[in-house]
């Protein structure tokens, strides 16, 4: 009777333990191609909701740019519905720079080519689902 409990025991143990890795998050890369030159960093923001969406990021990340290309990896993301958004900043004052009505004077990009129309692109255009496995996105300027 002993060895039949612990041999239970130690069984719901090793499942407890699978469950706990199986929900733990998923990985997001973000491949960004295209860049004009290798000058500056990029900044990369994940946004994990529409009301934050270019204002608060969930996640962010400043990475270097080689080849005119970068890749970042955002780790231990909740499956759920993301956007990203990246700005080129090539004098690396750590701003988006802007000029005549606000109109970024940098280059900037967002995830599932979404494109701003009179103003910054739309969430829903942004818009991503994370579930089951990593995700990678692409985006190009």
């Amino acid at each position: 009777m002993k060895k039949s409990f612990f041999f239970i025991l130690i069984l719901m143990l090793l499942e407890l333990v699978a469950f706990a890795q199986g929900d733990a998050g998923k990985s997001i890369t973000v491949v960004i191609e295209n860049f004009k030159s290798n000058d500056g960093k990029v900044q990369v923001g994940l946004y994990a909701s529409s009301d934050k969406w270019l204002k608060d990021t969930y996640m962010g990340e400043i990475t270097t740019i080689d080849n005119k290309s970068a890749t970042c990896t955002f780790k231990n993301v909740p499956q759920g519905v993301y956007a990203v958004s990246i700005f080129h900043d090539e004098n690396n004052n750590d701003k988006l720079d802007t000029g005549y009505f606000g109109i970024p004077s940098e280059p900037y990009a967002s995830s599932m080519g979404a494109k701003g129309m009179f103003g910054p692109p739309k969430w829903n255009d942004a818009k991503f689902t994370v579930e089951g496995s990593d995700k990678e996105i692409t985006i190009k300027f």
